[in-house]
């Protein structure tokens, strides 16, 4: 039987939602192991002028533990 643990992790990006989400993907792997899904919990943006200037997510990241 395994055992799931879940984080819930904020990131951002000046590109996507989909860097966002990488990006929390890839900052949380530097300390967790075993990483097997990630869900987008929110997605939110910055917004100057007419323009989107940052990409924000806010996801739940799973993995196993050992």
């Amino acid at each position: 039987m395994s055992v799931i643990k879940v984080i819930e992790v904020m990131a951002n990006s000046s590109k996507s939602w989909e860097e966002a989400t990488q990006n929390a993907v890839k900052h949380a792997a530097r300390s967790v192991k075993n990483i097997k899904s990630v869900y987008v919990n929110e997605q939110s943006a910055l917004v100057t002028g007419e323009n989107v200037t940052e990409y924000r997510v806010n996801v739940k990241i799973s993995f196993v533990v050992d």
